[in-house]
């Protein structure tokens, strides 16, 4: 049975780059599902690639094969890898774009990929990517793609970062959503074990948010006024993803403005949990 293939890429959908590579793995594997993640990733930016990945994988069956074509050049630095990790394949450079999920789960086998001899001298980093996600669709083995290895690049850039005290946790944006919410790097198990239960505040201007919401509506739930009347507030929750969103109820950037707007926040700025002595 063919698996499917997943494409995450900075292609942008104006070009004729995505429909080409989607057109070179039907050619090799007529009966893929091919399934586009995004393809509008900030151009390189492996943080926000990340994110995206760690937040969709998890959407699709086992065996799924996902293509990340983000800062994918082969060079002296970043080899080209393929890693089995959660039952799930996954092709990317070794850029750090997998260390999201290896922090949380080992990999079960991570390959250095090394077919590129045995393809023509004009094929691309993408025609290397589109061999590995079609052999592996069709159920081939990682051994004869790439020489296992070991270890993989870190993430070194935007670490969220418990303070020595364990009073605060700095996190960054890593990620500006569709409606303008912006995702922080913190998750909500570090924020459970640095906080073990304290009071606490989200250090935004104009104000600090001292509350973590389950949801958005649950904003509107106290039932004194109708939900049309919270539009505009900001709020802070949890997202599906397990990462921290700040966002603005109900927010439209055309009109009521989002939380990239209102609150001036933006990719890489710092956010920053305190958490307060208890009562």
């Amino acid at each position: 049975m063919m698996s499917i293939i997943t494409l995450t890429t900075d292609y942008g959908l104006k070009d004729h780059f995505v429909g080409a590579l989607k057109g070179k793995i039907l050619t090799e594997a007529p009966d893929a599902t091919i399934v586009d993640i995004s393809h509008n990733i900030d151009p390189f930016n492996t943080a926000e690639t990340s994110y995206i990945i760690s937040a969709a994988y998890s959407s699709f069956p086992k065996g799924t094969v996902h293509l990340i074509g983000v800062d994918a050049e082969r060079n002296l630095e970043n080899e080209h890898i393929a890693m089995l990790w959660n039952d799930h394949y996954f092709i990317c450079a070794d850029n750090g774009i997998l260390s999201i999920l290896t922090q949380k789960i080992l990999p079960q086998q991570v390959v250095a990929i090394n077919i590129h001899d045995r393809l023509t001298v004009d094929a691309t980093d993408m025609d290397v990517f589109k061999t590995v996600a079609c052999h592996l669709a069709k159920g081939g083995l990682l051994n004869v793609i790439g020489r296992e290895i070991k270890t993989l690049k870190p993430i070194t850039d935007l670490q969220p970062i418990v303070s020595k005290t364990g009073d605060s946790i700095k996190g960054n944006v890593i990620y500006i959503d569709h409606f303008g919410n912006v995702v922080v790097n913190i998750t909500k198990k570090l924020f459970i074990e640095t906080g073990k239960g304290r009071p606490y505040e989200i250090a935004i201007k104009p104000k600090a948010l001292k509350t973590i919401l389950p949801n958005y509506s649950a904003i509107a739930q106290s039932g004194k006024f109708p939900v049309k009347n919270y539009e505009g507030q900001n709020l802070a929750l949890f997202n599906e993803a397990g990462y921290l969103e700040i966002a603005i109820f109900r927010s439209n950037p055309a009109t009521v403005g989002s939380a990239t707007s209102l609150l001036g926040l933006n990719y890489r700025d710092t956010i920053t949990i305190n958490f307060l002595p208890a009562d």
